[in-house]
């Protein structure tokens, strides 16, 4: 049993998988392609912006023949698989802006790595724009492709090249994992590269800004609950239903009640 920082933490998910072995045995392993490339970038965007929005992506690389995506995702946005069409169309979008038709040079892979999980408890989800026929059979044109990882529904029909890479994501969300667990060289490099005690002053306030930013999100949803439940007590009361019904509904006792 060693030591880490989390993976749930983008500051330390990049600080790994910005290495470029690590990325092209995770690509290879999640999406069952091989790329060639000599760096990841982070925090990548495009210049000039392609739409209304500057996306950007926690990790970008790609080779002659793909562009390759991956984002983690530890906060629960009730939009994350629109967010994450959206960057992956930007993606697409801005080799159009200078090809002489509406084909990419490069396809286009998109994983989205879901570290709190999702209300769908699903271990992975594809969104495949390859077209089909009737009977099911994909005609090989647009093999653009994303892919929502949810460590922690990873179970016994995960298949195994996923279900390595998700259960060591999820084994570090505790900051302990359990290296000897783990066949995957790819995964015990990253292990070794976020060890705890290589963990720099400068990445632990990056991770406590991380997580002050889900404190605060969390607390805003927290208020926005309380001020809907508030608003339905007063409604309720409003039409004269009665004290210990509301109070039952709401959660509100009736004492919190007589003060609306």
């Amino acid at each position: 049993m060693i030591e880490v920082a989390s993976l749930r933490y983008g500051v330390i998910f990049k600080k790994a998988f910005s290495q470029p072995p690590i990325f092209t045995a995770f690509v290879k392993d999640i999406l069952g392609i091989d790329i060639e490339i000599d760096k990841v970038e982070t925090e990548k965007s495009f210049s000039p912006t392609v739409g209304n929005v500057d996306s950007r992506f926690d990790l970008f690389a790609e080779d002659k023949k793909n562009r390759i995506i991956v984002d983690i995702q530890h906060k629960r946005y009730s939009d994350h698989y629109d967010r994450f069409l959206h960057y992956h169309c930007i993606a697409l979008l801005e080799q159009i802006s200078s090809a002489t038709n509406y084909k990419p040079k490069m396809d286009v892979y998109t994983i989205v790595v879901l570290t709190s999980g999702d209300k769908y408890k699903t271990d992975i989800s594809i969104t495949d724009f390859r077209p089909r026929k009737l009977d099911g059979a994909f005609i090989p044109e647009t093999n653009h492709r994303i892919v929502h990882l949810c460590p922690k529904y990873v179970n016994d029909k995960t298949p195994l090249p996923h279900k390595e890479w998700l259960s060591a994501i999820n084994d570090s969300l505790d900051h302990q994992v359990e290296e000897t667990a783990y066949k995957n060289k790819m995964i015990q490099r990253v292990f070794s590269i976020i060890k705890k005690d290589k963990t720099t002053p400068q990445e632990y306030a990056r991770m406590k800004d991380e997580y002050s930013e889900e404190e605060y999100l969390r607390d805003q949803r927290k208020e926005a609950k309380m001020e809907e439940k508030i608003k339905i007590a007063k409604a309720m009361l409003k039409e004269g239903i009665d004290f210990t019904l509301i109070s039952k509904i709401t959660g509100f006792s009736e004492q919190a009640l007589q003060k609306f």
